[in-house]
Order: C-alpha cells, then structure tokens, then sequence
C-alpha cells in the first residue's frame, strides 16, 4: 500500500487549499481513508477521516472538508479560510477501520503518506 500526499504550499490567511492523496494497493470500498497533522514541537493530530461508508468525521476544524474520488482512488482535504495555526506536515493515512472511534485513533491507521507542508502566513 502506499500513498502520496501533494498539494501543500506557503499561503496567506484567509485563503483556501485543496490537498490530495493518492492511494495505491487499496481501495475506499474497504478502507478509510484520514487526514492528520503535526506542526512544530507538537503531536500529531486528527483532522478527518471518511469511511467506505461515506461517514464523514472531523476534528476540532469546521473549516475542512474531506472527499474522496473512487475512480481516482484519490482522497481530499479541502482547507478554507486558512489560519497561521493551520501551519503544519499534513499527513494522509488508511485504516481498515470504521467505526467513529477508530477512525479518530491514530492507532488504527496502518499506511502513512510522506506528508505535505502547508504554511499559513499571517
């Protein structure tokens, strides 16, 4: 399984981006897909996460949308009115979990992407 995170980049407050992964050797009919983060000196949190299900689950942020393109095998986090406290290494994962719980557990997740930064100016 691997997956590939892009789409981060240097932007200012108040402006959107739209990350991607793509995910090979798995499919979203089986499998749930997350997104985390880690910013400088602290621990990775959860920002997403969407089952095979279609069940969507967020973290503290109203302010991202996560999505999937089944064909593409490819996930999103669509981030908007970004903020300087957004700035971190964001992180897509799989798990073969889904339950809320679960998916919220970094844990459960067993395939990590190489991680994309995004840095939020103010």
């Amino acid at each position: 399984v691997q997956l590939q995170a892009s789409g981060g980049g240097l932007v200012q407050a108040g402006n959107s981006l739209r990350l991607s992964c793509a995910i090979s050797g798995r499919t979203f009919r089986t499998y749930a897909v997350g997104w985390f983060r880690q910013a400088p000196g602290r621990e990775r949190e959860f920002v997403a996460a969407l089952n095979w299900r279609t069940n969507t689950v967020y973290g503290d942020s109203t302010r991202f949308t996560i999505s999937t393109n089944n064909a593409k095998n490819t996930a999103y986090l669509q981030m908007n009115n970004l903020k300087p406290e957004d700035t971190a290494v964001y992180y897509c994962a799989s798990s073969p979990y889904a339950t809320y719980s679960d998916l919220t557990d970094i844990i459960k997740y067993d395939s990590w992407g190489q991680g994309t930064l995004v840095t939020v100016s103010s």
